[in-house]
C-alpha cells in the first residue's frame, strides 16, 4: 500500500479531476467512500429529484472550504492536503467500508482528524477505481487553527504497513529516507510522450553517478559530465566560490523554452557537491598499482585492470562478511565499481551490468556512517577500468570480465547479508536485485572460456582426471554427490588444477587457499567460483585460449604425489602469490 502525498490551494479544480473522466486512466463510477461526517454531499451518487452533478460539485466544494474561508488570511496559501493510497497489483480488491478505514486511519496518523476531536479538519475520500483512493483534506481546524502536521509522509508511510498486516495486503518494504527521489507523474508522463525509456531525473542519476566512478578531482567530474553531453550549471556564493550544481539533458526543456535543471541533491542525497567533495577527498583514487608478477605483457590494459579490481572487490567481501559498521563505506566503493563496469563492459552484457549497479545504488545509502578512506581502493579499481576504456567480449577482456563478475556476485550477496543484520529491508532486497542481474551477465560472459576448460577438462588422460578429481573429494566433500552424479560438472575445475600443476604450483595447496578465501555456500556454482579464484592465484590466463608466460618459457615436469608431500614441507612463493595476506584471512565458514 502506497500513499503519496502533495499540497495545493485549489479544492474545487482537485475535485473536478477526481469526479471526471480522467487524463490517463479512465475514471469509472467515481463516488465518496468516507467524509469527515459520513453526511458530505456525493456528486457521484445524488438521489436528489433533479441530481445536477456539478451543482453538487459546488456544494462539497463550499463544505469543505467552510472554515478556510473562515480563518481568512490565517488560512494557509496552500491549504488543500491530497493523498492518493494504492494497493499493490497482487491485492485484492477492498471494498468500499474497507478503503473509509484505510482512509480514516490515514487522517488520524498525520492528525489531520484524529478519532474523537470535533474540530478535526473536513475531508472526503473519493474512489474511481479499484486499486486506489484519493483522500481530500482542507487543513483548518473547527478552532480556525492549522493542524499539526510534522512528518506527515513518514506518519502515512508507518500507518500503511500496519495496515498492510492488519488487512492481509503484502507488506511493502519500509523506507529510512535515505532512497532517491521518485520522478512525478507529470516527469513519467512527459518522458512517455517524448518516447524516452525513463523520467529525465533518472536518466540524468545514473550520468552523475557514471561521471563519479573513480573520479579523482571535482574538475574531473564535471568534465566527464559535459563530456557524457549534459548541460552542466554551478550555482557559487557571493565569494565566487561553488556551493552547488545543475544537471539537465540536451533538449529536456519546459513550456517557455528554458532548460529543465536538476540539483544533484535532488537526484540522490549523496550526489549532492558538498557530499560529492567528501568523497572526493577522504576517498581519493590511488594510483593504478604496478602490475602484478606473471601477467603478460600483451595483455590488453582492460583485462589487467579487471583481474586487479577482482582482488580488491573480494578483500571489500570480506569486510562486509565481518559484518562491522566500518563497511558501510566499502558499500559505496562497490556501487562505483559497478558503476565503472557497466560503462566499459562488452555490448553483450552491458544492460544487465548497468541494471545492476542501478539497482545496487539503493545499497550504497543508509543512515550507518564509516570513514570513507576505506573506499580508496575499490575506487581506484573502478578509475583503472574507466581509464582502460572498454573492453572486448572475447579473449582475455571475455575471460577477466566474467572473473570479476563473479566476484561482484559473491560482493552484492555479502552486502544484501550486512543490511539485513541491521534491518535495512529496501537496501537488502536491492542488493539481492543487483546480484540477479549480475548473475545473469556472468552466465553470459563466462560460456565461451567455461565452455572451452570444459573442453580442455574432458580431453586430459584418464588417469590425470582421477587424480584432480580425487584432489576435489578430498578437500570439498560437500561435493561428493554433486560430482559423482554428474562427472562433466567439475572438468573445468579438473581443467584448471592441471594447469595450476603444469605452471609449477601444489595444486592441492592452492586450492585449499582459494576454498579459504571466503565462504562458497552463496555461490550458485562452486566449481565456477573455484576455477576463477586459482586463474588469479596461480596468474593463469583467465581465458583458455591464452598462454601464461610460464608455459611460453616452457611448463615444469608433472610432480609426483611424494615430490608434492616434501615440497608442501618447504613453503615456497609460489603456494603464497604476491598481495594475499595469509594472516588475516578469516577461515571459511
Amino acid at each position: 500500500m502506497v500513499p503519496k502525498i502533495r499540497r495545493g490551494s485549489r479544492t474545487h479544480g482537485l475535485l473536478v479531476y477526481l469526479y471526471g473522466p480522467g487524463k490517463r486512466d479512465e475514471h469509472v463510477d467515481p463516488r465518496l467512500v468516507g467524509s469527515w461526517d459520513g453526511f458530505a454531499p456525493d456528486p457521484g451518487r445524488d438521489t436528489s429529484p433533479d441530481p445536477d452533478p456539478k451543482v453538487t460539485l459546488a456544494r462539497l466544494t463550499a463544505a469543505l472550504d467552510l472554515r478556510v474561508k473562515q480563518a481568512g488570511t490565517k488560512a494557509p496559501a496552500e491549504h488543500v492536503w491530497h493523498c492518493s493510497v494504492r494497493t499493490d497489483p497482487g491485492d485484492r480488491i477492498l471494498t468500499d467500508a474497507e478503503w473509509n478505514t484505510v482512509a480514516r486511519r490515514l487522517v488520524h496518523a498525520v492528525n489531520l482528524a484524529p478519532e474523537g476531536d470535533p474540530d478535526g479538519c473536513r475531508w472526503v475520500a473519493v474512489r474511481h477505481a479499484d486499486d486506489h483512493i484519493h483522500i481530500l483534506a482542507t487543513m483548518v481546524r473547527g478552532d480556525l487553527r492549522r493542524p499539526r502536521m510534522n512528518y506527515d509522509f513518514k506518519k502515512a508511510q508507518a500507518e500503511c504497513r500496519r495496515m498492510e498486516k492488519d488487512m492481509g495486503l503484502r507488506r511493502l518494504k519500509p523506507g529510512d529516507g535515505t532512497g532517491a527521489k521518485t520522478p512525478t507523474s507529470a516527469e513519467r508522463f512527459k518522458a512517455e510522450r517524448t518516447g524516452r525509456p525513463e523520467a529525465s531525473r533518472e536518466t540524468l542519476r545514473e550520468a552523475v553517478r557514471q561521471a563519479l566512478a573513480g573520479a579523482a578531482t571535482e574538475e574531473e567530474f564535471f568534465t566527464r559530465l559535459r563530456e557524457a553531453g549534459l548541460r552542466v550549471k554551478s550555482r557559487t556564493a557571493p565569494s565566487g566560490d561553488a556551493i552547488g550544481y545543475n544537471v539537465a539533458l540536451p533538449g529536456d526543456r519546459n513550456r517557455h523554452g528554458e532548460p529543465i535543471w536538476y540539483p544533484g541533491s535532488k537526484l540522490a542525497p549523496d550526489l549532492s557537491l558538498p557530499k560529492i567533495r567528501l568523497r572526493l577527498a577522504d576517498g581519493t583514487a590511488e594510483p593504478t598499482p604496478p602490475s602484478a608478477a606473471g601477467e603478460r605483457a600483451d595483455w590488453s590494459a582492460p583485462a589487467r585492470e579487471r583481474r586487479s579490481a577482482t582482488g580488491i572487490a573480494d578483500s571489500a567481501a570480506l569486510l562486509l562478511d565481518d559484518g562491522a559498521d566500518e563497511a558501510a563505506a566499502q558499500l559505496v566503493g562497490v556501487g562505483e565499481l559497478l558503476d565503472a563496469i557497466a560503462q566499459t563492459a562488452p555490448a553483450t552484457i552491458r544492460a544487465e551490468l548497468a541494471a545492476a549497479a542501478r539497482t545496487f545504488e539503493r545499497a550504497t545509502r543508509s543512515h550507518v556512517r564509516a570513514e570513507r578512506a576505506a573506499t580508496r581502493a575499490l575506487r581506484s579499481a573502478a578509475r583503472g577500468i574507466v581509464q582502460a576504456g572498454s573492453a572486448l567480449g572475447r579473449g582475455e577482456d571475455g575471460g577477466t570480465t566474467a572473473m570479476l563478475v563473479s566476484t561482484l556476485v559473491l560482493v552484492t550477496l555479502a552486502a544484501a547479508r550486512w543490511h539485513s543484520a541491521r534491518g535495512h529491508a529496501q537496501q537488502a532486497h536491492a542488493s539481492r536485485q543487483a546480484a540477479e542481474h549480475l548473475r545473469t551477465a556472468y552466465r553470459q560472459a563466462a560460456a565461451t572460456p567455461m565452455r572451452m576448460l570444459h573442453d580442455r577438462g574432458r580431453a586430459l588422460p584418464e588417469t590425470q582426471r582421477l587424480t584432480h578429481r580425487a584432489t576435489l573429494r578430498a578437500m570439498l566433500p560437500e561435493q561428493d554427490v554433486q560430482a559423482d552424479a554428474r562427472p562433466a560438472k567439475d572438468d573445468a575445475l579438473v581443467a584448471t588444477l592441471a594447469q595450476v600443476e603444469q605452471e609449477g604450483h601444489d595444486p592441492e595447496a592452492l586450492l585449499r587457499q582459494a576454498i579459504d578465501m571466503r565462504e562458497l555456500d552463496t555461490a550458485d556454482d562452486v566449481n565456477d567460483v573455484l576455477v576463477w579464484r586459482l586463474r588469479r592465484l596461480a596468474q593463469l590466463p583467465a581465458h583458455p585460449g591464452d598462454v601464461s608466460p610460464r608455459s611460453q618459457a616452457g611448463a615444469r615436469p608433472a610432480r609426483t604425489a611424494a615430490s608434492r608431500s616434501t615440497e608442501r614441507n618447504t613453503p615456497t612463493a609460489a603456494q603464497h602469490p604476491v598481495g594475499i595476506d595469509q594472516g588475516s584471512r578469516p577461515p571459511r565458514r
